[in-house]
């Protein structure tokens, strides 16, 4: 007899597509959480990838009793992406949303910078090289970047630069006093040292049906306005030093390939990031990961250093055009097409608790 598919649902944004895309080519049913303002590019542009629909007055009304039944009675596992950390309560997540969810919903909370679940904790556990910080502003004794939650929209960052405490100050108060940050932000700011390379994200899958770390693509980021601003001549980038302040709002991605005398490092790399996070959260990771890095000079030769994790499927649906996913499998895949493929094996062989939280 065959096994009824699981209806796959995700919110509506950040990888949503991506991830109905993958469903669908795999056989599965597709549901879309949104919320007004926001439901035609899944109700109208791209509908076809969709099969049915919830309209929330709120991203966090998820957890809702409600919601949480009717996402039972339809059979559904959850996808969640970086949605999840922008608009809902984790925790609420973690307690009251008895759906199952693909992969270890215990790690979302730790994607963050600040506060007592963080990304530091696993980058320490997973003895990986990271960016020095610095927690007192006044011993910043060279070029440091400074992460401060923007004041109307907390989960962006008003990034600004500093190579000492007297260009912190200058530049905090300009932020401060045209209301970009508040002090409390500030207060909590990441300080860190600027790593000098070639950014590139490493995004991983792990599969436990298959025991098996892979390495699906590699890209880097656009962001805006800071992509504009590199593209003017110097003398104009001069010109708007005192009025324009760089910002890294990301806005999309572009493929990139590394050499491949880089892969097994970050292999390497990726490996100790699975075996930190099982000594932080029991399970680890599963599915999608990804190692936002740069690659810096040395000496002696090149390194890989670890910026920022992505604890989640990346948000990057251009995977299918690199390489990687296509030495492993004989055709490119998305971490849409990824993730439907694990879900499908897991419900065959009635392994589904190995891959849901």
């Amino acid at each position: 007899m065959a096994i009824k598919l699981p209806v796959i649902a995700t919110l509506g944004g950040h990888s949503a597509l991506e991830i109905f895309a993958g469903a669908k080519k795999y056989g599965f049913r597709t549901l879309v959480l949104t919320v007004k303002g926001r439901d035609k590019t899944y109700l109208n542009y791209f509908k076809n990838l969709v099969d049915d629909y919830l309209i929330l007055d709120s991203f966090t009304d998820l957890s809702n009793q409600e919601i949480v039944t009717k996402l039972n009675q339809l059979n559904c596992i959850f996808i969640p992406h970086r949605y999840c950390q922008v608009y809902c309560d984790l925790l609420k997540l973690e307690k009251d949303f008895n759906i199952p969810i693909f992969g270890n919903k215990y790690l979302l909370k730790y994607e963050e910078r600040e506060g007592i679940f963080n990304q530091y904790q696993l980058l320490y556990n997973s003895q990986v090289d990271y960016p020095k910080q610095f927690k007192d502003p006044k011993k910043i004794d060279r070029l440091c970047i400074i992460k401060v939650k923007e004041s109307d929209r907390g989960y962006e960052r008003a990034f600004f630069f500093a190579k000492n405490y007297s260009q912190y100050l200058a530049k905090s108060q300009k932020l401060l006093h045209e209301n970009r940050i508040n002090n409390q932000s500030l207060k909590d700011a990441v300080i860190e040292e600027y790593l000098v390379g070639v950014q590139v994200n490493f995004n991983f899958y792990y599969s436990p049906l298959k025991n098996r770390l892979e390495l699906l693509s590699t890209d880097m980021r656009r962001q805006t306005n800071i992509d504009g601003l590199i593209r003017l001549p110097s003398d104009i980038q001069q010109e708007l030093k005192n009025d324009l302040i760089p910002s890294y709002i990301e806005t999309g991605h572009v493929a990139v390939t590394v050499k491949e005398s880089l892969l097994e490092r970050a292999y390497i790399l990726a490996q100790r990031i699975l075996d930190g996070t099982k000594l932080t959260v029991p399970g680890g990771i599963i599915g999608p990961f990804a190692l936002q890095t740069a690659i810096v000079a040395g000496p002696p030769k090149e390194k890989i250093v670890i910026y920022d994790l992505s604890l989640r499927i990346p948000g990057s649906p251009g995977t299918a055009f690199t390489p990687y996913s296509g030495y492993l499998f004989g055709e490119n895949m998305t971490f849409g097409d990824r993730i439907a493929l694990e879900i499908k094996e897991a419900v065959e062989n009635r392994l589904l608790s190995k891959i849901i939280t």
